[in-house]
């Protein structure tokens, strides 16, 4: 049986297409990041309760964490790659800048969640 997480995500690949493209309008902006926020907002609720639902042990808790960790990784390579081709380019200063946050701050994330997945394995078992 897949994960519910994985199910949602090839349901919506499916549901809505995945075509990109720059926005100049900054009201366009902004309604297309208030969208991805109200649509994970919406799926909030289901993706939280599929994940208690799991979590008897830190044995159930640990494969979520290492999907969501490996998930991280694949983003950060984008985001490096995004990265390297904006500096290459001299683009924007604060562009720049910013990516290079986003990219820190994923790697950041994935090491928490290494960490995470290390102290399941660490943890002295319940109740011993």
């Amino acid at each position: 049986m897949f994960p519910i997480r994985l199910t949602w995500q090839a349901l919506a690949t499916f549901a809505s297409p995945r075509v990109s493209f720059a926005h100049t309008d900054p009201e366009q902006l902004h309604q297309v990041l208030a969208e991805q926020t109200a649509a994970a907002n919406r799926e909030a609720a289901d993706h939280a309760d599929g994940a208690a639902a799991w979590n008897t042990d830190g044995l159930h808790v640990q494969p979520g964490v290492l999907e969501v960790r490996r998930d991280v990784l694949a983003d950060v390579h984008y985001l490096e790659g995004l990265l390297i081709g904006a500096r290459r380019r001299g683009l924007d200063a604060e562009l720049i800048e910013r990516l290079a946050a986003a990219v820190d701050t994923g790697h950041e994330l994935t090491v928490l969640l290494a960490d995470a997945a290390r102290a399941i394995i660490t943890a002295p078992a319940a109740g011993h």
